[in-house]
Parts: C-alpha cells; structure tokens; sequence
C-alpha cells in the first residue's frame, strides 16, 4: 500500500516505530497532487515550502526525543472557509481571492497544538453555498470515483482529496450537510458534530445557527482521532459547549449489543432510488446482526422535505444575507473600479464579487427578513425548527441512534442540475434537519454499485462517542 492510501492511525504507528518520516509522507502527498489535481481541482492552493519545512521540524523534534502531538506528522487538508494565519482564504470566490487571513480559526490552532501538517486549502461551493462543488470561482470539482460526475458539497473539495489520497486527513464544514454528502458520493467519511461541540472562531460565516466543521477522513478511527483534536470549549466563541471532551478513539472498543437504531418511514418514500434504500436498509441489518435491535420511528416533520428543507434554506438564506452584508468593498476583499459614490461602490462590488448562487441566496434571505415577510417567513421557519427537534427528542426517546440514507442518490452528472436550483436543494432532505435540530451525524461508506454509497447515523446531542462506536461496527460491516 502507497503511504499517501494508508489510514492516519496506520501512519502515526509507522511514524513512531521509525518506519518512515514525516518528510516522506508530505512528500508522498504532495506528489499525488502534482500527479492528478490538475484533472480533479480539489485545491484551491497548495503550500509544499511550508508543508516540507514543517515535516522537517517534526523529523527532528522525534528525533531528539520531544514530546509530539496526536497527529504528528500527518498531512491535512483544511476547506478554504478556515482561516491560517498568513494564508489566502477565499471561500471560493472572486470577493476574497486575495484576502490574506490575520489570524489562525481555533480548529486550526488545535491542529497546530497536535502537530498536523497543513498541505493546502481545499475548493468548495462559494461561500459554502451548494451540494455539488460547482459553483467555485476557482472552476468545479470532479468526483475521483468518476470525473464526469460532482463530489458533492460544498466540501467537495475536501472529501475529493481525500478520496483521491491527496491527503491523509481533511476539515470541512457543514451548514446542511456539506461534510456528509460529499462524503457519501466520494466514499469516505464524513462527521458533523453537534453544534457547538467544535469551535466557530475563525469558520468565515455562511449560517451562524447552523454552521459546524467537521473532519473527512478514510475511515472511522480517523475521524475519532481528528475530533479528538479539535473538540473542546473556546471562549472566543460564545456557542460553544463546556461539556468535557471523551476520548472518542477508546468509544469505538466498545459494542452495539442492545443497541436501538431508528429507522423513520419519513426517509424511504416510493421515489427514493432503489440502491440508496437498499444500502440502508442492508446497513440496519448489519447492525441488527451485531447485535442491535431495529426501531421504527416517525420524524413527521424533520423527515418531510417541505418542512425541512424550506425551513432550512429560509433560515440559512436570511442569516447569509446578513453575514455576508460586510463584504461592501471597503473593509477587505474584492473592490470594484470606477464606482463615483458609495452606494454605487457597494452595488458594483457585490455585483462583480459575487457568483450566482451566492447573491441568489442573499436576496431570498434579504426578501425573507424584510418588513411585511419577517413574520410569515423567518418566523415561521423558526418555529418549524422547533417542531424539528421535538421530532428528534421524540425519536430519540424510543432509539439511541437514527439510520436514514444520506442523499437521495448517488452522485449525480456535472452541469446536471445547475440549472434547477430547487432540484439541487433538494439534495439536503436527509442531512439539513441534522444541522436545524444541532444533533451529531456521520455518513459511512457502505456499499458500491457503479458509484459509492453512504448511510448516515444520527444520535442525541454530544453523543458523538455513541456515534462514533455504532459507525465503527458498520464500516467493520461493509469490508
């Protein structure tokens, strides 16, 4: 097996028995991505200067006996909504291209505290705005499983790479399930932990309520170890939780016998395709085999799409509008030429800066929030998302785990949908209630027609090491 195929646990032992070096595994990683991102484009910038300097210092450091951290040596990809200190991050688009970020997002710094690599900023939908990586200032990414096909979004950048073995490990981010679905199209894993459960600070915003990052990784005790390293509370953000971190990585020792795992008629309609359904109802059989026991449950309101998924997109539209109200041409970032006054600057900057789907969204939010819809729209789509997570509660009263598909269907064709904005939400109906109700989910490759296919676990709020341990039997289960 090629270093840059191998898992993150797999390495950290290889590295620590001497095996190989830190140098060797950035070097591997670094020349997969010469060999084949120019045909996939899941970098938006690639750092090898800093990416060889680093694993140099880590060589050294384990050399003369120094303490390391949980992750040393390891190259990781980080979606470019995060920030690096020093570093471009563009989100995706023209209005940042050049923005150089003055300060390290807490995950980052975490990262840094258990001396990952940083090898490159991943593509994405602009401003995290889409479920098919197709919507990048910097061009579109292909699926590695089959180029003709998207990755998914908006992390698609980031699961590509992994997919793809160009990195080890990578962080994405997940406003309605832009970690989990391009992990289930690319064939990895992909974890969006309860809100809160990871900081904020240094996430550049797309929908404050919803937003969480999460890792993407090969396989299941990766994404344990890679929580691991940036869960925990930050002052600097006022969500975040004070609840004590488990050791995620002991949780996956454990078994499922007894386990309860709901399955919620809501998620397997007549139209749903015929392989996404069966690969989950074959994954609650495996479950059921290591010794669970099968529940069904009623989500009435988090499992119908014309609740979830337009409560969704009201509630995240209207606070993208206003998050992305800074981007006006004067502070930072892209600035139109010409313009004679100010309201003039604003309008040709935000005109030019922005791509289609991101000044779609932020006129549907504005329109949303305005006087006279405030009340039949925001409003509303708030108080729907409380019946969203009395759903859950009441899910997960009878269940300790919820199983559901984690996208209609597999991987659908470039340029497919690109111009159905209402197809390509529709993508978002098993993984955005997730992000209304702030619950942990994870997408698991399980089986493999022509295209990968992910089944999504869902638990209670913090639950993750619950999460964890329950994906660990049923990735076990689909080797």
């Amino acid at each position: 097996m090629a270093l840059n195929q191998a898992t993150a646990h797999e390495l950290s032992a290889r590295l620590q028995q001497g095996e190989i070096t830190a140098r060797q595994l950035v070097e591997a990683a670094l020349d997969r991505i010469g060999a084949i991102d120019g045909q996939i484009n899941a970098f938006i910038s690639v750092d090898p200067a800093g990416a060889l300097t680093h694993a140099d210092c880590i060589d050294q450091r384990r050399a003369a006996g120094a303490a390391l951290g949980p992750l040393a040596g390891i190259p990781l990809a980080l979606k470019d909504v995060l920030c690096v200190r020093g570093g471009r991050t563009t989100c995706g688009s023209k209005i940042l291209e050049h923005f150089i970020a003055p300060y390290d997002a807490t995950a980052v710094e975490r990262l840094r505290t258990a001396d990952a690599v940083f090898i490159g900023k991943t593509n994405l939908d602009e401003f995290a705005m889409g479920s098919s990586c197709e919507n990048s200032y910097f061009g579109p990414t292909l699926n590695p499983c089959d180029p003709e096909r998207v990755p998914g979004g908006s992390s698609g950048g980031s699961a590509a790479a992994v997919a793809a073995d160009e990195t080890i490990l990578a962080l994405g981010s997940d406003t309605g399930g832009s970690v989990r679905q391009p992990a289930s199209y690319c064939g990895v894993v992909g974890l969006k932990p309860t809100y809160g459960r990871v900081s904020r600070y240094g996430l550049i915003a797309y929908a404050s309520s919803l937003d969480q990052i999460g890792p993407v990784t090969k396989d299941v005790e990766d994404a344990a170890l890679l929580l691991q390293a940036i869960a925990g509370h930050d002052p600097r953000d006022s969500t975040s939780s004070t609840a004590p971190v488990p050791d995620y990585r002991a949780a996956l020792q454990g078994d499922i016998r007894g386990l309860k795992v709901g399955l919620a008629r809501e998620h397997f309609p007549a139209a749903l395709d015929s392989e996404v359904a069966a690969a989950a109802q074959d994954a609650a059989n495996a479950l059921v085999d290591a010794g669970a026991e099968r529940v069904d449950v009623e989500l009435p309101v988090a499992g119908h799409p014309e609740y979830c998924i337009s409560t969704y997109y009201i509630i995240a539209m209207a606070e993208a509008s206003a998050n992305l109200a800074r981007y006006d041409g004067v502070k930072y970032g892209y600035r139109a030429e010409g313009s004679t006054d100010l309201q003039e600057l604003y309008l040709q900057t935000r005109s030019e800066g922005f791509g289609t789907e991101v000044k779609r969204r932020i006129m549907l939010g504005a329109y949303a929030l305005s006087a006279g819809y405030y009340d039949a729209y925001y409003r509303k789509a708030q108080q729907v998302r409380t019946l969203i997570r009395q759903d859950f509660a009441r899910a997960f009263a009878s269940c300790d785990v919820l199983l559901s598909p984690v996208a209609p269907t597999t991987a659908f064709r470039l340029g497919e949908q690109l111009d159905d904005p209402l197809q390509m939400y529709l993508n978002d109906i098993y993984t955005a209630s997730v992000n209304l109700a702030g619950i942990p989910a994870i997408s698991v490759p399980f089986a493999h027609s022509d295209l990968p296919i992910g089944v999504q676990l869902l638990a209670p709020t913090l639950e993750e090491a619950r999460l964890l341990r329950t994906a660990h039997v049923l990735e076990r289960a689909a080797a």
